[in-house]
């Protein structure tokens, strides 16, 4: 069983890289906070009596979990809105209020499908370019910039010096930007 100081460590050590996780899936940064939080307290309130070797397993299903939970939050709230707006007479006057908002500058409901696909478009071309890294570089690579840890960090979790983590990640970072130059993209 896991104690109350065990818990609350392993949590304080995972926020940061489930609300990146959160974030990158949902790609919105309040709904990704209300998916971490949501997570943290399953695991606190359901599962507090589990040893705590289990809790990095239990909390990534959680958080998988919520996240998916969220998409379909998402889908029925969508389903509702298209039935409610087709119940609206067809005169100018009871126009639905809703539809006549506009979407925020920024947001992806203001992004339009070219500008959706070719963001896509983008994003396999960065992931293609960091599959074809050495291991090292993209271990360190990911670690820093996607996982958010810090150069010891991940000096310790790489099993090397903190130099050589440096040393990999300003090798990946050239190697991706001469990757995407000659791609076309500026990075």
């Amino acid at each position: 069983m896991a104690t109350p100081e065990e818990l609350s460590e392993f949590l304080a050590g995972v926020e940061r890289r489930a609300f990146k996780q959160a974030q990158f899936a949902v790609r919105d940064e309040d709904a990704a906070l209300d998916i971490v939080q949501e997570a943290m307290i399953k695991l606190a309130v359901n599962y507090a009596d589990r040893p705590a070797p289990e809790l990095p397993l239990l909390f990534t299903r959680i958080l998988q979990n919520a996240t998916h939970d969220h998409f379909r939050r998402q889908k029925v709230r969508s389903t509702w809105v298209t039935l409610f707006s087709a119940l609206t007479p067809a005169n100018e006057e009871d126009l639905d209020p809703l539809e006549t908002l506009e979407a925020l500058a920024g947001s992806e409901q203001a992004e339009s499908a070219a500008d959706k696909v070719e963001r896509e478009q983008v994003v396999a071309i960065i992931e293609e370019e960091i599959s074809r890294l050495p291991a090292r570089q993209r271990e360190a690579f990911l670690l820093r910039y996607w996982e958010d840890f810090d150069v010891a960090e991940t000096a310790a979790l790489m099993g090397c010096s903190e130099g050589s983590v440096k040393t990999h990640c300003s090798r990946a970072t050239h190697a991706l930007a001469r990757a995407l130059r000659s791609r076309g993209l500026k990075p």
